[in-house]
């Protein structure tokens, strides 16, 4: 036999050896006499590790903490009339702060990267998805300006300004140079987003000013970026060239166009993807997140403007993916992203107060006021002058009620403290003194301008926003304006916005809608759209309501819900069930037929419009080719009606006066026995003063009637000279008889109509 090896050996002899190993221990614990070192430990029925669990712990402590705080908050009226919630949240974290600076623990601060990836993100998806696109496109112009220009002028106002203040004797500011100074005031310019809807939203200001400064908190992002990196390097290198310059004019526009562009691409790949998933309802919502994250951080990756590139995602994809989901993701994905962005801006304010606390401060008493003193004074010069320019262009003015709002509505928030705290301290020895004004500032704006805004607003009477719900009414009217203003716009050579709309709405509806909507939706009208919208906002209202109404299973969607009654007696006369081919019929119809948008014809101006000579003859031409068309038609199918054909009139029958210019042509021909009444032909050099006069035989037999072309019979005013009152009776009880029978032995219609109309011109 093979001899084992040792480990062979000693895996072959494990069995016995752990079997006898077990039965001396077995021995040994029924009072054996062996010693062993072996000691069993009890099993932990419970244990603490807290280090296992403390940072998820730690994150939904304080996420559990602010909601409490915002509860509490609305659960006293008073207060929150008085005080903004934004204010209140700032006290909490100072109180917050305090107590655990008082336990011996250090405060967390509010870090940059925590604030820009998770806590921003939300609350700028949420603005952007639920952009009222409307008021933003028709303000555009005056909000890049405030946002572009404006920013910029406030950058440098209050920059130059400091560093002119920096260089007093006795202020101890000697070591700040200009370009850290123009790096404060790119920082501490800009109005902050979360600020602004925090104070807003609670005094309800109308939708023109709150557009406008909400607005303007959007897009000056990119400003800031580009301007914050800009003065950034400088500062580090120390010289600043004129390709500097340039460079960094270039990359603004990389900068806000990227991030425009970025958002744009994810909000298409989004709406795309919303087109398959009819049969995953679950994962639509996810859909509308990831991709919208996934812009931010693109936009981020390329130091991109990531607001505008969520703004911009938010916005575009809206509108497709809400075509696309049910509706129960639509309650989903509004609610999620009200509820995140709800918490989100709870714990930005609660971590300022915090960071107050625990962060370094250098304080400078010159520095601190000037900069305060600084922010108000540009903010006020600038709107003024921005105002006095943008009123020349725009037809509903700004008045000084709302420059007043705008300018005192430019709050600072945490983007400002966020990018004073990444400034690295070695390159910025003057970082600490930063930081400390910035928290002074945002501090006073959020605190004496966001608590005094509200009585402003109420002592100037300034308009409020209506809280009532657009009707089916307001859209229809909404929408002839619209084409109305396009016509007029087309009319006069001039093409402003409402033409480059049309033509957007015009391209979206060809080909976007087809691509990005599935089914029938994409060639539904938006009014259709927006009834179908109202109609299950009114459902849902009416079942949450409770007042007891059972909706039917298959209620038609043509079918009001305004029309359900809660209480409906057994004398009230039911609703009527249409049918589905019905329905879908119905539905084609108002799909063909409704909103036909105009084609475009050639735009014509009063200083060059000149008169075409055939103009006039090709349209008459047209106008009989149709008329003889529906003739012809309308002989067609009377004659599956006549039964018993018509006997011929006794008397000439009623003639019609008509213009040279009437294209209608002769219905019903003279009798043959009419010949020897005369008529009277009128030649009109113009249509109101006859030249001549002259007496033909009209209604002559044709073998005496002189052969005319069809262009002079059309020619002149036809009329008859007076009968007398026998004959008068006569022609008119015939005519009615007449009348009366080819009534009765046809279809009547609306050439039936046409021809009762006509009467003669001379009784």
């Amino acid at each position: 036999r093979r001899q084992l090896r040792p480990s062979e050996a000693g895996a072959a002899s494990s069995p016995s050896h752990n079997r006898d190993t077990s039965e001396n221990h077995q021995k040994s614990g029924h009072g054996g006499t062996q010693p062993t070192n072996h000691t069993k430990k009890p099993f932990p029925v419970l244990s603490f590790d807290y280090k296992h669990v403390k940072q998820p712990f730690e994150i939904f402590l304080w996420v559990l903490l602010a909601s409490l705080m915002k509860l509490g908050f609305h659960m006293m009226p008073r207060l929150s009339s008085i005080v903004p919630e934004s204010c209140l949240l700032i006290v909490v974290g100072l109180l917050v702060g305090g107590i655990i600076s008082l336990v011996g623990e250090k405060p967390p601060v509010l870090d940059s990267h925590v604030f820009f990836l998770y806590l921003l993100p939300p609350i700028i998806l949420d603005a952007g998805y639920f952009l009222p696109i409307r008021p933003f496109t028709e303000n555009i112009g005056t909000i890049l300006i405030f946002a572009v220009v404006g920013t910029l002028w406030n950058a440098f106002f209050i920059g130059g300004v400091l560093y002119g203040v920096c260089q007093i004797e006795g202020t101890n500011l000697h070591t700040v140079t200009l370009l850290p100074c123009l790096l404060f005031g790119s920082i501490i310019s800009a109005v902050d987003p979360v600020a602004v809807l925090a104070v807003f939203e609670e005094i309800h200001i109308n939708e023109l000013l709150h557009i406008l400064v909400f607005g303007e908190s959007l897009l000056n992002d990119a400003v800031t970026v580009v301007l914050y990196h800009l003065f950034e390097e400088y500062a580090g290198v120390g010289t600043v060239t004129v390709i500097d310059v340039f460079l960094g004019i270039v990359s603004f526009l990389v900068v806000s166009l990227g991030g425009v562009m970025v958002g744009a691409i994810y909000g298409v790949l989004a709406a795309f993807t919303s087109r398959f998933t009819a049969h995953a309802r679950v994962i639509e919502p996810l859909f509308v997140f990831v991709y919208s994250y996934m812009a931010y951080l693109s936009a981020e990756v390329f130091h991109l403007s990531g607001i505008m590139a969520l703004i911009a995602c938010g916005a575009i994809m809206r509108p497709y993916v809400e075509a696309n989901i049910s509706h129960k993701s639509h309650t989903t994905i509004k609610y999620f992203l009200k509820m995140s962005s709800s918490v989100s801006e709870t714990l930005i304010f609660i971590f300022l107060g915090v960071s107050t606390v625990a962060g370094s401060h250098r304080w400078n008493w010159t520095f601190v006021v000037v900069t305060i003193i600084l922010c108000m004074v540009a903010r006020v010069l600038g709107v003024i002058g921005l105002t006095h320019v943008i009123n020349k262009f725009r037809i509903v003015k700004l008045t000084t009620k709302d420059q007043f709002i705008i300018a005192y509505g430019g709050l600072r928030g945490a983007i400002a403290f966020s990018l004073g705290f990444l400034l690295d301290s070695n390159r910025f020895p003057m970082r600490d003194m930063f930081l400390t004004a910035i928290i002074t500032v945002i501090f006073f704006t959020v605190f004496v301008q966001g608590m005094t805004i509200r009585p402003l607003v109420d002592l100037l009477a300034v308009k409020k926003k209506q809280e009532t719900k657009r009707s089916i009414n307001e859209e229809i009217h909404t929408q002839f304006l619209d084409h109305l203003l396009t016509g007029i716009e087309d009319i006069c050579g001039h093409y402003g916005h409402h033409h480059w709309k049309d033509k957007l709405n015009r391209f979206n509806k060809k080909y976007v809608k087809k691509c990005l909507i599935v089914g029938e939706r994409s060639k539904e009208p938006q009014l259709i759209a927006f009834y179908h919208k109202m109609e299950m906002k009114q459902a849902i209202e009416l079942v949450e309501s409770g007042g007891g109404v059972k909706l039917p299973s298959a209620m038609p969607s043509t079918v009001s819900m305004q029309n359900i009654q809660p209480k409906k007696t057994p004398s009230e006369r039911a609703l009527p069930q249409i049918s589905k081919s019905r329905e879908e019929e119905i539905r084609k119809i108002l799909r063909t037929n409704l909103q036909k948008t105009r084609q475009r014809l050639q735009s014509y101006n009063r200083h060059t419009l000149m008169a075409d000579p055939y103009e006039d003859g090709w349209n008459e031409i047209l106008i009989k080719k149709k008329k003889m068309i529906e003739f012809e038609k309308r002989i067609s199918q009377m004659n599956n009606y006549l039964t018993v054909p018509a006997p011929p009139p006794d008397s000439p029958t009623i003639a019609r006066a008509r213009l040279a210019s009437d294209p209608q042509a002769w219905s019903i021909k003279p009798a043959a026995d009419a010949g020897t009444i005369p008529s009277i032909k009128v030649d009109l050099a113009s249509p109101q003063t006859p030249d001549s006069v002259s007496m033909v035989d009209e209604f002559g037999k044709p073998a005496s009637r002189v052969p005319r072309e069809p262009e002079d019979e059309e020619e002149g005013l036809m009329m008859r000279p007076p009968l007398g009152e026998k004959g008068e009776k006569e022609e008119q009880e015939e005519g009615k008889e007449q009348q009366r029978l080819l009534r009765c032995l046809s279809d009547p219609g609306p050439a039936v109509a046409e021809e009762e109309e006509d009467e003669p011109f001379l009784p």
